[in-house]
């Protein structure tokens, strides 16, 4: 992306991050760099060598020409977020199968549960896993209608994703924790 300085183009950074918001940080890091005499086309080229935390978009494999992701997105705002970075890259051409896991505490008590349709726009399916949930995950997802598939355990979860699965899609992993070992079932089955 262009970074621009008072409507003048002061550098470009080229990297592999994805999202709106990475780019927002990106441009707080270079106003701050900037601020201790860094110029902003430094900080642009040092940007385009920064290698990315792990579970922010993480490939983990692919197969049958279908790419399999890991995200640490554990609430709405950052699933639509995920997402919506994801949509950015792929396009509106690609499927993206969003798959995750409400295990926050927060999640898991359904603060937060009315949020979900709406973090979950982006995506062209949506499959939850719901053991261990205090709220019902199908009236939650209601309003998605067919776009939303809900499994109470984790292989019943890999069966509905690997049966929905087409070449060229993008299955996105969504959860703050392990979530059982998805991303190597979902390799393996679809493999």
């Amino acid at each position: 992306f262009d970074v621009l300085k008072a409507g003048v183009l002061v550098g470009r950074v080229e990297w592999g991050l994805l999202g709106e918001h990475n780019q927002m940080n990106a441009l707080a890091a270079i106003a701050a760099a900037e601020h201790v005499g860094v110029t902003p086309q430094q900080a642009c080229e040092a940007l385009g060598q920064f290698a990315n935390v792990k579970r922010r978009l993480e490939v983990k494999g692919s197969a049958r020409d279908i790419t399999v992701y890991d995200d640490f997105a554990h609430h709405p705002t950052a699933i639509r977020t995920t997402l919506d970075g994801l949509r950015r890259k792929v396009g509106p051409d690609h499927r993206i199968l969003a798959v995750f896991e409400p295990r926050s505490n927060t999640m898991k008590l359904g603060t937060m549960k009315a949020q979900l349709p709406w973090s979950l726009e982006e995506a062209d399916l949506a499959f939850c896993h719901s053991g261990g949930l205090g709220w019902d995950a199908n009236e939650a997802l209601l309003e998605m209608g067919e776009r939303a598939v809900v499994s109470d355990t984790i292989d019943g979860l890999v069966a509905k994703v690997v049966k929905a699965a087409q070449p060229g899609d993008h299955i996105l992993c969504m959860s703050n924790g392990g979530f059982g070992g998805i991303h190597a079932k979902l390799l393996a089955a679809l493999a």
